[in-house]
This record gives C-alpha cells, sequence and structure tokens, in this order.
C-alpha cells in the first residue's frame, strides 16, 4: 500500500511542502491513495479545508477513478473546477491521486465553481510530478500488508523542478541546489556548495542575497524576497520571482534557509491583462452588468450607478428585471431570450427605469460567457444611455425637413414635394416649372455688415417670397442665399412668365436694417419646365441650377429658361476639368518660347515662355480655355510653378551649352501672387535649377492689383531687389491705375495685341499705343509690344519709339531646339548683327 510504502519523514516533508503550497498559491490539495477496490484514503491534506470541500473532493475523485477504469470521458468531464494528477505504481496501476481546487478566505459556498487558473494548474503540475518522481523508484505491491519504508533524498527531489531552488545553512553557506541553478548561474554544483554569497556574486548582490535570507527568517514563512525583469541563458526576456522561507528541525531550531527563483512572466502577463481588465471595466463610459448562469447580478462597474442610480450593494444578488420599464410586452423578453440562448448574444434597445422611477431608452449588448464545456456560466450586459440621442433624433427630424433659419422646406423636403408632384403631374399629363433663385453679390453683405445681418436679410427675403407666391406654390430654402421655388399645374410659360415677375417685385422695396440703413438687392433665376427640360426631380432642379448660372453670366437681375445646350456644356467642363488634372500629374504640359527683337536693330532679346496641352484624347487645347479653368479650380498654382521650374532649367541647359539670351520671360497669374509664399517659391526655384536672377523676367497683369495692392507691391519689391526683372502685361485692358503704376518696381510695358491688331490704320489704337509709349518713356520704362504681324506695324512702332516686339512677324512661338538662330553662341565672334524678318 502507497501509504505504508512512505516513511513518516518522508510524510512529514510532504505535509509541510503541500500546507507551504497551499498557502501561497491559495489551493485546496488532498493527497490519496488510492485501492484496488476503488476506495480512497487520505495520506496528506493541507490545511483550513472545510469539510464540504472534502467531501466534494472525496466525490469527485471517486468519479474520476471510475471513470478512467471504465473510459467514460463524458463522467470524466463533468468534474472540470477540481484538477486531478493520478499516480501510477511501475506496473502501471492507479495507487494514488492528488486533487486540487481553488482555496478561498474565508471559504466560500462556490469554491468549487471556480476552474484553477494557468498558474495554480502550473504548481499542481509540477507538484504531482515531483511526487510522481520519488514514488516511482518506490517497490509497492498493493496485496502487501507489510509497511514499506523509503528515503527520497532531498537532492532528487529538488533537480525534478524547472525552478531554481538552493539551500543555505545558518552560516550562509549553499548545502544544496538543483541542476537548474548549475545551468542559470553557470557554474557546477562543486563550484556552489560550500561557497557563501560573497564568494559566489559582487558585493552588492551578495548583501541584497544575505538581507533577503534575514528577511525570510525575521518573517519565519515564505515570502516573496524580489521580483525583476531579468535574461535568461537563452538571452530571452523573462520575470523572476525569489521566495525564500526558513528551515527548522523537528526541534523548531533555525537549520538553514530555501529559496527558489521562478518565472512569472505568465503571471505577470495575466496580473497586467487583469489589471488593465478591471481598469477598462470600472472606467468604462457604457454601463456594465454581469450576472450568473441564473441571471442574478454579480458585478456591476461605476457607469451602471451613475445612470441607473443603483449602487453596487443594492443589486448584488438581484435580478437586472428590478430595472423593468414595464413599456415592452412579455413577448419582447421572450425573442430576446431565444436570441441570446440560439446565437449566444442580443443587440438592441431597451427602454429601463432608473431608481427614482424615471424611464431612459438604452442601447444594450448582452452576450453569454461559455466555458470549456460549452456551458452557460455568465451574462456580460453592456448599455449606454441614449436618451440624449433620442432627443436629438427628435430634433434632427425637424431639421431634416425644414430650414432652421427661415423655417421654410429644405432640400430634401422639397426634393421629396417635387419628386411627388413630378409624378402626380406625369399621370395628369400636366406642366410644373422649378424657379432656381440666386441673389445677386449676396456675399458683400454678410462681409461687410456681418452674418447676423444677412441672417435677418434671408428671413425677410423668405417671408416676402411666401406672400408673393399662391398657396399651391413651394418655396425652399437649399442653402446660403439659394431658394427654389415649385410652380404646380402651370398652362405655358406666360403663366410662369406672370410669376417671375411677382416675384422680382419682391426685390423693388429695399431692406430696412436696424440701424435705419437700407439695402436693396437683385436676384437671377433660372427656370426648368417639366417634362421637356427633365423627366425627374433631380433633372429638372440641376437644369433650373443650370439657367440661373446662365442669367449671371448675362448680367444678373434677370431670368433665363433651361436649354439643352446648357447640359452639354456643363458635360464638356467636366471633362476639361477632369483632364486638366491628369495632366498635372502626367506632366502632359510643355513650353514653347517665342523670340522678343530690339526694333533698333532686331537683335535677340530674350523669349517669352508659353505653357501648351495636348491631351492624347481631347487634342490641342488652348491656354485660353485651360488656363481659366485652372484659376478657377484651384490649379493655377502648381501649373504656374512648373511653367516657372520648366523655363528655368531650359535656361541653364541654354548657358551651358555656351549660348546667350537676355532674358525669359514666365507669366505669373494674379492668383499666384496672391500667396503670401509666391517670393519664397521663385527664390527657391532659382536656387533649385541654378538660374541667375538676370536671365529671368516675370509678367504680371494689371488685374493682380485688384486685391491688396499694398502686399502686391512689397512682393514686386522684393522680386526686384533679387535681380529680376519685371513687366506689365496687357497693358491697358484692366486696371490701369496711374497712382499704383508709379509705386510699380517695374522695368516694362507691354502693349497688348489688341491695340497693335489695326495700327496704324485704326486711329483709337494708334493714339492709344502712342499714349503708352510715352507714358513708360516718361517712367523710364522699356515698351513692347505684342502680337506684330505686319511690317507696317513694325515700322509704326519704330517711328514711335517702341523698345522691343515680339510677334509671327518676326517668329512664331517655337520649341527649344528651334531656336538657335535667336541663340548667339559666346564664342563664336562673327555673330549676325541682326536677325532678318521671317
Amino acid at each position: 500500500m502507497l501509504k505504508k510504502a512512505i516513511s513518516q519523514a518522508q510524510l512529514r516533508e510532504w505535509q509541510l511542502e503541500i500546507n507551504d503550497i497551499s498557502a501561497e498559491f491559495r489551493l485546496a490539495i488532498i493527497f490519496y491513495q488510492a485501492n484496488i477496490e476503488l476506495s480512497i484514503d487520505v495520506i496528506c491534506i493541507s490545511q483550513n479545508i472545510d469539510k464540504n470541500t472534502q467531501q466534494q473532493h472525496e466525490s469527485s475523485v471517486l468519479q474520476h477513478l471510475k471513470a478512467t477504469l471504465t473510459h467514460n470521458v463524458t463522467t470524466l468531464d463533468q468534474h472540470s473546477c477540481v484538477y486531478h494528477k493520478l499516480i501510477r505504481s511501475a506496473q502501471g496501476t492507479i495507487i494514488g491521486v492528488i486533487s486540487f481546487s481553488t482555496q478561498e478566505k474565508p471559504p466560500s459556498e462556490e469554491v468549487l465553481n471556480q476552474a484553477l487558473s494557468a498558474m495554480q494548474i502550473r504548481i499542481a503540475d509540477m507538484l504531482s510530478n515531483a511526487i510522481r518522481y520519488y514514488i516511482s523508484s518506490l517497490t509497492i505491491d498493493s496485496h502487501a500488508s507489510k509497511p514499506v519504508s523509503l528515503d527520497v533524498d532531498l537532492q532528487s527531489f529538488i533537480d525534478a523542478f524547472e525552478e531554481h531552488i538552493w539551500v543555505k545553512d545558518t552560516n550562509g553557506q549553499y548545502v544544496s541546489c538543483n541542476k537548474s541553478v548549475e545551468r542559470a548561474w553557470r557554474k557546477s554544483k562543486e563550484q556552489i556548495l560550500g561557497k557563501t554569497d560573497f564568494d559566489l556574486f559582487d558585493q552588492r548582490t551578495a548583501n541584497e542575497f544575505i538581507e533577503s535570507d534575514k528577511l525570510a527568517i525575521n518573517s519565519g514563512a515564505s515570502v516573496v524576497v524580489s521580483e525583476c525583469e531579468e535574461v535568461d541563458v537563452n538571452f530571452n526576456k523573462v520575470w523572476l520571482e525569489t521566495i525564500k522561507a526558513p528551515i527548522s528541525n523537528a526541534q523548531g531550531k533555525l537549520t538553514g534557509v530555501i529559496g527558489m527563483t521562478r518565472n512569472i512572466a505568465k503571471h505577470k502577463e495575466a496580473e497586467e491583462q487583469l489589471i488593465l481588465a478591471a481598469s477598462v471595466f470600472q472606467n468604462a463610459v457604457e454601463g456594465v452588468v454581469i450576472t450568473n448562469s441564473d441571471g442574478n447580478i454579480t458585478e456591476v462597474n461605476q457607469a451602471f450607478t451613475d445612470i441607473t442610480g443603483y449602487s453596487r450593494e443594492e443589486v448584488l444578488g438581484k435580478n437586472p428585471r428590478l430595472l423593468n420599464s414595464g413599456r415592452h410586452p412579455k413577448s419582447f423578453f421572450e425573442r430576446l431570450w431565444n436570441t441570446l440562448l440560439v446565437q449566444g448574444k442580443w443587440h438592441g434597445e431597451i427602454w429601463n427605469r432608473r431608481k427614482h422611477g424615471a424611464i431612459f431608452p438604452q442601447k444594450i449588448t448582452i452576450s453569454a460567457v461559455l466555458d470549456k464545456q460549452n456551458i452557460i456560466q455568465y451574462y456580460v450586459a453592456v448599455f449606454a444611455d441614449i436618451s440624449a440621442q433620442k432627443q436629438n433624433e427628435e430634433k434632427l427630424k425637424n431639421l431634416a425637413y425644414f430650414d432652421p433659419l427661415t423655417q421654410l422646406p429644405n432640400r430634401m423636403q422639397f426634393m421629396s414635394l417635387l419628386e411627388q408632384e413630378v409624378n402626380h403631374s406625369h399621370r395628369a399629363k400636366k406642366q410644373l416649372a422649378i424657379v432656381f433663385l440666386d441673389i445677386d453679390f449676396f456675399k458683400h453683405i454678410n462681409d461687410s455688415l456681418g452674418h447676423v445681418i444677412g441672417d435677418e436679410i434671408l428671413v425677410e427675403l423668405a417671408k416676402r417670397l411666401s406672400y408673393a407666391l399662391s398657396d399651391f406654390d413651394v418655396l425652399a430654402r437649399l442653402s446660403g442665399d439659394e431658394f427654389v421655388i415649385m410652380l404646380p399645374s402651370i398652362m405655358g410659360t406666360d403663366s410662369v412668365t406672370s410669376s417671375i415677375d411677382r416675384i422680382r417685385s419682391v426685390f423693388e422695396r429695399p431692406f430696412i436694417l436696424d440701424n435705419s440703413q437700407s439695402v436693396r438687392l437683385t436676384a437671377s433665376m433660372g427656370v426648368a419646365i417639366y417634362p421637356s427640360d427633365g423627366d425627374d426631380h433631380d433633372s429638372l432642379l440641376r437644369n433650373a441650377d443650370s439657367a440661373m448660372h446662365r442669367a449671371k453670366l448675362d448680367g444678373r437681375n434677370n431670368y433665363a429658361f433651361y436649354t439643352e445646350s446648357m447640359t452639354k456644356q456643363a458635360a464638356e467642363q467636366l471633362k476639361l476639368q477632369t483632364a486638366l488634372h491628369q495632366a498635372l500629374v502626367n506632366e502632359d504640359f510643355y513650353l514653347m518660347y517665342q523670340p522678343k527683337v530690339k526694333l533698333s536693330d532686331l537683335k535677340p532679346n530674350g523669349f517669352e515662355a508659353l505653357i501648351r496641352w495636348h491631351d492624347t484624347a481631347l487634342g490641342q487645347i488652348s491656354p485660353a480655355e485651360f488656363i481659366p479653368l485652372a484659376e478657377k479650380i484651384g490649379l493655377i498654382w502648381d501649373i504656374g510653378l512648373w511653367v516657372l521650374k520648366t523655363a528655368c532649367l531650359q535656361g541653364v541647359e541654354w548657358l551651358t551649352q555656351g549660348k546667350t539670351f537676355e532674358r525669359i520671360s514666365v507669366n505669373v497669374a494674379s492668383l499666384q501672387l496672391q500667396r503670401n509664399d509666391f517670393v519664397d517659391k521663385v527664390r527657391s526655384i532659382l536656387l533649385e535649377t541654378g538660374l541667375p536672377a538676370k536671365h529671368l523676367e516675370l509678367e504680371v497683369t494689371e488685374s493682380c492689383m485688384m486685391n491688396d495692392p499694398d502686399a502686391i507691391i512689397r512682393d514686386l519689391k522684393l522680386l526686384g531687389a533679387m535681380g529680376i526683372a519685371l513687366s506689365i502685361d496687357d497693358f491697358g485692358t484692366g486696371y490701369s491705375s496711374l497712382n499704383y503704376l508709379k509705386k510699380l518696381p517695374i522695368d516694362k510695358l507691354k502693349i497688348d495685341q489688341s491695340f497693335v491688331r489695326d495700327i496704324p490704320h485704326d486711329t483709337n489704337n494708334t493714339a492709344i499705343a502712342k499714349a503708352v509709349i510715352a507714358l513708360g518713356h516718361a517712367l523710364n520704362l522699356q515698351i513692347i509690344a505684342e502680337g506684330v504681324e505686319t511690317v507696317e506695324q513694325a515700322d509704326f512702332l519704330r517711328l514711335n519709339g517702341c523698345d522691343l516686339v515680339q510677334g509671327y512677324l518676326y517668329s512664331k512661338p517655337r520649341l527649344p531646339q528651334d531656336l538657335n538662330e535667336f541663340l548667339p553662341t559666346i564664342r563664336n565672334s562673327n555673330l549676325p548683327n541682326e536677325i532678318k524678318v521671317k
């Protein structure tokens, strides 16, 4: 028999070990002897096990033995919360069982309902393996009646552990250690035994070890003396925990200290996860309720209390039905539980009642938590108070269909009404009209008087329009200063015109502000008629919008009827816009250069860089078409920088080839000059490309002075100070202000080709050309005329003192490789004195 084969000294040693492990790891441990007739007898039992726990262990062990012998797996798995380890003899006969379960202080009624943690299972396995190792060396005859004694040496016992275990005597000398210590310390047992900490370690480490020995001795029990992160023999990071305990003989006299260091990385990880989970649980904004399988509350978080008003103590052990509002029928909860039991989760909205009686809505997710056998252990409910959300939804219902400022139907409501009316008109074979109205220059009102005054004017306008329309008409505000009117069941364009006249009449009277100031407004309107201008509500509104924009182009304060050509024009515009974006990505642009010559001797004086674009699908596209579009859609900045950099690189290439030229002029759009970083970008491109500033000229238009002229003048002066030449392009066609002209740091004036085209035959143009030349010379500026195509034009300009010219008479814009005759080589001393007229 197993119990008789073990000596009393060994039993006492096992009892002490089991007690220590039980206390340290909160385990209830019972070591049974198992007899062939399926009876069991306790060999060792840990302290403080109550009678109920002992009975449950015994019942579980007996069922486990029976299931093992009969290979009944179902019965075997029924007691998963009691952990069993069988011990067999050398012949394979079951001679013992060690059972483990969680132990609480004080013991609770549900002690066996909690499975062992990973750490507890690890300790249970280690203890069982150590006992099994020693028992395997015993000769045990289950039928023998004579007691069998066994001496199990300590060395074999501690060598069975993976943890580092060592023993010191009262003098601090190591008297025993296991193989794990030898591997960790990289020393043999002979090098360790008989040595003290001072012999093995540095002084600081030795002092720490000796102090921890004293702590264990003074405590009189096992204590954790250190916990730290280290690197093991394989250079892996591990968390190590060192436990020490005093050793006493049978008389209670201290004989030494035993120590054990173990890897608690998994334990630390689990601990961190538990701390994190607890923190998340308590600090979650959503309320959390945990119930057992019977539906009774076992835990709630702080958010639950904040939302419901019930404290944790008030609800523990209670059923969540105490929150029932009574608003849901019994069938609602039957469906909820059916879904939860079948699918393991239910999500939805529930109306519950707070502690003080107030009913509130909550969005909740209830999940079932299963064990390894797929048996429900807990239910977890996570919920949020959505009272504010419900209130907002009610407000949004109104905001979704009505404009909050004017209380008129908004776009969504209007489109719904329009769709219904289109369907009605289709069935009744009738016409209806849409009038899209936009206030002219309303932005000036907001910018000058403020948005508050602007809103007051919009409210007043909404009232006036409502009074001017019939009860059958529908007025809506789409956004900003855009209104739309639906005129149902019209008799033709005459009735539409009559309605528009009434609408326009509301603008005849001024709008009086609080300070008695009056403001007059005008509006542009576009009209689309069903079914000729669109057969659905979307196309009707879109086409009325297009007609409104046509009215604006025609001078504003007007109205226009939709035509099909507007749609085609918009489609072409969209196609070109898309292609322009892609052209910038693909760098589909290229530059051509038109020479400039001196009128006095027809020698070359530089070039104007001109951008060109050839699209594979659209073909060659004129700059007059895509440059305004680039300004409109915000691409002119990137395109302008590309032109400037490409022209500078071309200039550097010519200089590298030994060719000479005065300057390459690059056109700059007003939107580019309005950027605060334009000067920095020009400087950066010159530095990047290496082109000397003396070879660069920037041409700006008069329109650049329209916005913040003082800032523009400041930036132009900075550019001039860098050595860049500046010229005014298309002089006389734009903002022409002599006040700003005299302040600008410019070098040249360019006479626009519209003035050059009809000279010398058009007396007005000749007068303007003469005046520009005289004005420029008076300001010490050079004058250049563009678009010179005839000898008569050139002769007139020469006689009147024009300095420079460019145009088809001398050369069309050319690619860089075709300009050699305008690019003298510095090394060639026999340069022609003039360039023949082309």
